[in-house]
């Protein structure tokens, strides 16, 4: 999970004000992992 625990990717996208329930983000890891990259580093600058 690029080195970030499930609760602090959320707690990361909260901060950011990025709005995805764990449905999206599970679809997304799955089908496009680069897109699922970048959030992920979103949500590690928001920590």
């Amino acid at each position: 999970l690029h080195n970030l625990s499930y609760s602090r990717l959320i707690s990361g996208l909260k901060k950011g004000k990025i709005a995805l329930d764990r449905r999206v983000l599970a679809d997304i890891a799955i089908f496009d992992p680069a897109g699922f990259g970048k959030i992920a580093g979103l949500a590690t600058e928001n920590l």
